[in-house]
C-alpha cells in the first residue's frame, strides 16, 4: 500500500482542515498516481475536497467514527481493518492513502511506499506528517529536479521502507 502527501519544510500538510497550498503540477501529479485506483481517506479530507464529492474513476473509502455519514460515490467505513477489507480486491500498489494527518498516522505502518510533495516553505499549519527523512524504517529513493511554482519550490519525492533484516 502507498500513500501521498504534500508537506512543507516542517513536514506540515494542512490549516485548518485545508491544503497549505494548492500547486497545479502537484494536483495533475497526485490525479495520475491515483486515477483508476482505490482511495483510503478520513471524512474531514473527503469534506475538504470541492462540493465533499468523491474524487471520480476511484474507489473512495472514507473513514469516520460517524455510523450515520454517508456520501454517494464512497464507501464509508468505522475503521482501519473495514477499510482494508473495503480495498481487498486491489493491488497493494494501487491502493493509496490520501490523508489526513490521523489516517497518514494510522496507516503509515502498513504502507511501504510514501509518494511526497516537499515544498520548501513554512507555513501556519495544525497538522503534520511524520518525518521520514528522520525515521530510520525509510529511505529516500527518488527525487525530482527541484520544480517552481510562482516563487515556491518543491520537488517529488518517493521514500520506500526498508526490508526489515
Amino acid at each position: 500500500m502507498q500513500l501521498i502527501v504534500a508537506v512543507d519544510k516542517n513536514w506540515a500538510i494542512g490549516y485548518k482542515n485545508n491544503l497549505l497550498v494548492k500547486i497545479p503540477a502537484d494536483h495533475r501529479n497526485f490525479r495520475a498516481i491515483t486515477i483508476n485506483n482505490a482511495v483510503i481517506m478520513g471524512r474531514k479530507t473527503l469534506e475538504s475536497f470541492p462540493g465533499g464529492q468523491p474524487l471520480k474513476d476511484r474507489l473512495n473509502v472514507v473513514i469516520t467514527s460517524n455510523p450515520n455519514y454517508n456520501v454517494e460515490g464512497a464507501v464509508v467505513v468505522g475503521n482501519i481493518k473495514e477499510a482494508l477489507e473495503a480495498v481487498k480486491d486491489y493491488r497493494p500498489e494501487d491502493i493509496f492513502v490520501i490523508g489526513g494527518g490521523s489516517i497518514y498516522e494510522q496507516m503509515l505502518p502498513l504502507c511501504d511506499t510514501a509518494i511526497v510533495t516537499k515544498i520548501d516553505y513554512s507555513y501556519e499549519a495544525d497538522t503534520y506528517f511524520p518525518n521520514l527523512d528522520q525515521n530510520a524504517q525509510w529511505e529516500l529513493v527518488e527525487e525530482s529536479q527541484e520544480q517552481t511554482y510562482n516563487d515556491l519550490l518543491y520537488t517529488f519525492c518517493k521514500y520506500k521502507k526498508k526490508n526489515k533484516t
